[in-house]
């Protein structure tokens, strides 16, 4: 199945340019599933694969009832500790639901879509949250997945056959065993949904009104795309204006437009195409309308996510002090002063603006001393020494892993 994230500057007309790529996909002959928790004019808003045209499905994300459900599953699995506490059960009715939770009910669509739950499907196409959210929830799994493993290791289940003698001597069951379930349970819906993300065949599809907000956004979100080593196919201009017109004010806005343009297919057009989708005056209203922007269907040969990004850089010190190994990461747009380094045991925390990623480090640098760090060029270049300490030393040598 290919899959297709589509997002964009808040604003931009992303929910109308994925629903328009859902149908290009299905005029091309392919079964298309699109995902959106906008209401599309002219679809259905059934939270279940329901048709809109003969291949077209469309599924809509109610986040207000995926948290219902959640925390009415969780008060059940946790009864006998809610009983012990004497703690009173939350009706269905009077949840409301918690900031963070349309994320969560779009991972656990995307983890149905993964696992087959709505099988059948040639294409799934994802209308995503604005760029910067959008780019924080695909880096999502692998978060929550590596939280998980810190909280709850699986070594700790070792213990297991002492709880049923603790839950005698405490005269209550024990919570741990339905609480390791429950994270195993979640780490291999997280894990399905990471295994979507970083599929070769996922693409992400931008989507920007052409103007200097947008432009700036783009920039912006260049960074994040290549620590996360997500890829974009195309760059949908949306709402482009008439080039002429005899309205001085509309004149003067579509040629704003232009310099943009002009702008992307220069710079941005090289790596990734840009498609210009006209203003239509209107909103479009259904299917009728989304045809006429004429957005591309996706393209099966069009690579998807980049392989990792990060490679190894080995140095001869000029003076014979050893051997330096670097670390390169490609990181397009980034300064400096936004730049937040730190390494904690085998991982190294990076922070770039507003992006966030935590990478565990290559084995052959583990047993190496951060020795510094460079950004130039838009990469970043991380300094590593081996430690002598941290190798075994071979009989009768204390020569170190490199010589």
């Amino acid at each position: 199945m290919r899959t297709v994230l589509v997002t964009g500057p808040g604003g931009a007309g992303r929910s109308t340019v994925a629903a328009a790529t859902a149908l290009a996909a299905a005029a091309n002959g392919g079964r298309t599933l699109l995902i959106s928790a906008e209401a599309i004019p002219g679809f259905p808003a059934a939270t279940e694969p329901t048709r809109v045209t003969g291949l077209l499905d469309h599924a809509r994300i109610d986040s207000g009832e995926h948290f219902r459900a959640e925390l009415t599953e969780l008060q059940k699995r946790a009864s006998g500790v809610l009983d012990l506490l004497g703690a009173g059960r939350l009706d269905g009715e009077e949840l409301t639901e918690l900031p963070g939770s349309p994320q969560l009910a779009l991972l656990h669509t995307l983890r149905r879509a993964a696992e087959g739950d709505w099988s059948g499907y040639d294409t799934l196409v994802v209308d995503l949250p604005p760029l910067t959210e959008a780019l924080a929830l695909l880096a999502l799994p692998e978060q929550l997945r590596r939280y998980l493993r810190r909280l709850l290791p699986a070594e700790r289940q070792a213990a297991r056959a002492l709880r049923p003698v603790l839950a005698q001597l405490a005269g209550v069951p024990m919570p741990a065993q339905w609480l390791y379930e429950a994270a195993a349970r979640k780490d291999a819906e997280l894990a399905a949904v990471q295994a979507l993300i970083e599929d070769g065949s996922t693409t992400l599809r931008l989507v920007a009104e052409p103007g200097p907000a947008a432009e700036d956004a783009l920039r912006t979100a260049r960074t994040g795309l290549a620590l996360h080593g997500l890829r974009a196919d195309l760059l949908i201009a949306s709402r482009v204006l008439p080039r002429h017109s005899s309205d001085p004010w509309f004149a003067a806005l579509a040629a704003q437009q232009e310099k943009c343009l002009d702008h992307w297919h220069q710079d941005v057009a090289p790596d990734v195409p840009v498609h210009e989708a006209a203003h239509l005056g209107r909103d479009p209203q259904g299917p009728d309308d989304l045809a006429a922007l004429e957005v591309p269907a996706p393209d099966d040969r069009t690579p998807g996510r980049a392989p990792d990004p990060w490679w190894t850089e080995e140095e001869q010190d000029a003076e014979g002090g050893g051997t330096t190994l670097t670390w390169c990461l490609p990181l397009p747009g980034a300064a400096k002063e936004d730049l937040r380094l730190v390494r904690r045991g085998d991982e190294l925390l990076l922070t770039v603006g507003p992006f966030h990623r935590i990478v565990r480090i290559a084995s052959a640098l583990r047993r190496c001393t951060v020795s510094g760090a460079a950004l130039a060029d838009g990469v970043l270049r991380v300094r590593f020494t081996p430690d002598p300490a941290l190798w075994p030393r071979t009989s009768g040598s204390d020569a170190g892993p490199f010589g």
